[in-house]
């Protein structure tokens, strides 16, 4: 067969393939168009035959349709507390060995510098957003090899660059996987990636030229009038179909490595051309495989599907029942207060009635021997809205699991700090199965990033990081400076760490003496820790200068185990440098079988340390006697 016709076969076999994933997903396409319209607020919408979301419309031009949308405080109030959801990783070195150390410390600093240059949190924020309105979210992690430094130029004029991770989020609208029944990204033996871009997009990206057609996407509508009451419209933002012109599908086929495919296989199609037919391009996976590089996230877990379920569907029969109770006791009200007048027939001017009114002051002619109009009795609302209102508002924060605490009836001005904490964690606990699946998407997305820079960063490369306190870290690395992606976290429970939670609890330490030495003394290194810790890193300079003088121990340690001589510098901190090389020592030198001419090494470079130390201390005492 020729290559012309075995690209078209692959073309053709990925455009049915992906139809066929189309027509599974359109139910969930649907439910998710319907979630998005009653967060904006367009909640007389229903699925309709065939799927499509289309507007309900009013049986009478009285009929009040207001919208009271509890969905969208209910779901921001939820993205407020998961916007606490920012771990602190922490990067496992591989052995105890030195090397494997000061990797895992470069692996840190390397994940710290892609989170504020790549502003990780507001990234975070966006596939949260998603999640909690779709149900699932995505987040891609692949390498762009036009970003980064430039390191050359090529004859044309065309700057080459280091390349750099690239991270995005991707709405569940546009992943397919092979079937819908699969319950995780690692179940799935093939996904597709559809996009929709325009030609010029395409020609840019993919050096393809293509005509481009009219392709239907979803879109922002603020000319809903279908709501409002009697005498008024209103409008409301809904999810509507609307077409991009010039633009056409983008598919990005990732198949598992398998048999067949035994580093996987990436098919890119762009409209009918062949754009890319080869093997998995990032070793992203575990033990040095390749994988897909997408990372889901879910709000709740569904059993049996690959999507997660989102608040919003579980709400939306509470918000339609609460709808309906207010407008109906606003009907209700209209009526006692408009009243309903009782007129006999050619007994007046109809026209004029129902153009005016009984207006205040306004004089009503009746024909004479007729009888004249009178007001219908009107009675009190009924107290069954009253109770409806009330339980449907306690059900939406029952459902949704984001109880405000302060008007909880539960509690009152006795109770206990003990039983106020307690009953906070319980309504924490609520949100529990969102943040585990958030907390597993932020630490396989490190995972990918530092897999990628192993694999790509082939070219020493300079990062700059900017800590929390305002300190600043300038580190030189490349791909073979990686040696684990053993990601974790410092804390399970983020809300203890807090600056200010964190501060009670150092302060809480010091006050118990927990962390003076053997000679009721904190040392420098531990004060250096403390003000860390408590968000004065760089407050005084001597915390600063403990750091760099334990950086520049921890690099002498380096060098003097590949057989350099240090010499011992005059501006050293001899006591901080003592304890670094003794730790050195302990954990790499008499672990295994000794190195005699390095244990001497190390053990003549402590010796001039300790000389040069008992002379300042002598200096000192001198220059005291003389002061006293």
């Amino acid at each position: 067969m020729k290559i012309d016709e075995l690209k078209e076969n692959v073309v053709k076999e990925t455009l049915e393939d992906f139809e066929k994933r189309v027509a599974e997903r359109r139910s969930f396409d649907s439910q998710w168009q319907l979630n998005m319209n009653f967060y904006m607020g367009n909640q007389f919408c229903e699925v309709g035959y065939g799927g499509a979301v289309r507007d309900t419309s009013k049986e009478y031009y009285w009929q009040e349709r207001e919208v009271f949308n509890h969905i969208a405080p209910i779901i921001d109030l939820r993205l407020s507390k998961l916007s606490k959801v920012k771990p602190k990783t922490q990067v496992m070195p591989a052995t105890n060995e030195e090397q494997d150390i000061y990797t895992a410390k470069v692996s840190k600093k390397i994940l710290d510098a892609v989170t504020n240059k790549f502003n990780l949190a507001e990234k975070i924020n966006q596939a949260t957003k998603w999640s909690e309105i779709c149900g699932t979210s995505f987040y891609k992690v692949s390498w762009n090899a036009n970003l980064g430094q430039v390191i050359a130029l090529e004859d044309d004029g065309n700057k080459i660059h280091t390349g750099e991770v690239d991270i995005s989020v991707c709405s569940p609208f546009e992943i397919y996987p092979d079937s819908c029944t699969r319950e995780s990204l690692e179940d799935c033996q093939s996904l597709i990636h559809a996009k929709v871009l325009s030609t010029k997009e395409i020609l840019e990206n993919y050096g393809i030229e293509l005509k481009g057609r009219d392709i239907n996407v979803y879109s922002l509508d603020g000319t809903n009038s279908s709501l409002g009451g009697l005498g008024y419209a209103a409008l409301s933002s809904s999810v509507i179909e609307t077409t991009r012109s010039d633009s056409e599908i983008v598919l990005e086929k990732y198949v598992r490595p398998n048999a067949q495919y035994p580093n996987g296989r990436l098919i890119i199609v762009a409209g009918n051309k062949l754009v890319f037919d080869g093997e998995l391009p990032y070793i992203n996976g575990v033990d040095g495989r390749r994988d897909f590089p997408f990372i889901r996230q879910i709000c709740s877990e569904e059993v049996g599907s690959f999507w997660g379920i989102s608040m919003i569907t579980r709400l939306i029969p509470i918000q339609r029942a609460y709808n309906a109770v207010k407008n109906r006791k606003h009907e209700y009200l209209n009526r006692l207060t408009l009243g309903v007048l009782a007129v006999e027939d050619g007994s007046v001017d109809l026209d004029n009635l129902e153009e005016e009114g009984l207006a205040p002051g306004k004089i009503l002619v009746y024909r004479q021997g007729a009888t004249a109009p009178t007001f219908l009795g009107g009675e009190e609302v009924p107290s069954d809205f009253e109770k409806e209102e009330k339980m449907l508002l306690e059900e939406f924060s029952t459902l949704s699991g984001t109880s405000e605490i302060g008007t909880m009836e539960a509690i009152s001005a006795s109770m206990s700090g003990v039983a106020l904490e307690l009953l906070i964690d319980e309504n924490e606990t609520r949100l529990i199965f969102t943040t585990d699946s958030m907390k597993t998407a932020m630490k396989t997305m490190a995972k990918h990033i530092l897999r990628l820079y192993k694999q790509f960063a082939t070219f020493p490369r300079l990062i700059r990081i900017t800590g929390e306190n305002g300190d600043i870290d300038v580190l030189y690395f490349k791909g073979s400076d990686i040696s684990t992606d053993d990601v974790q976290f410092d804390t399970d429970y983020e809300k203890n760490d807090t600056i200010s939670q964190r501060r009670a609890m150092i302060f809480s330490l010091l006050d118990k003496g927990l962390l003076e030495d053997e000679n009721g003394k904190i040392s420098s290194a531990m004060k250096s820790k403390i003000l860390e810790n408590i968000g004065f890193g760089v407050w005084e300079g001597s915390a600063d200068l403990n750091d760099l003088q334990m950086k520049n121990a921890d690099a002498e340690n380096l060098r003097m185990s590949k057989g350099e001589i240090m010499e011992v510098k005059e501006i050293d901190d001899h006591a901080l440098h003592i304890n670094q090389h003794i730790a050195f020592m302990l954990k790499t030198l008499y672990v295994d079988k000794v190195d005699k001419k390095l244990e001497e090494r190390f053990l003549a470079h402590i010796r001039e340390h300790r000389k040069q130390l008992q002379q300042q201390n002598l200096s000192q005492n001198l220059t005291d006697a003389e002061e006293k």
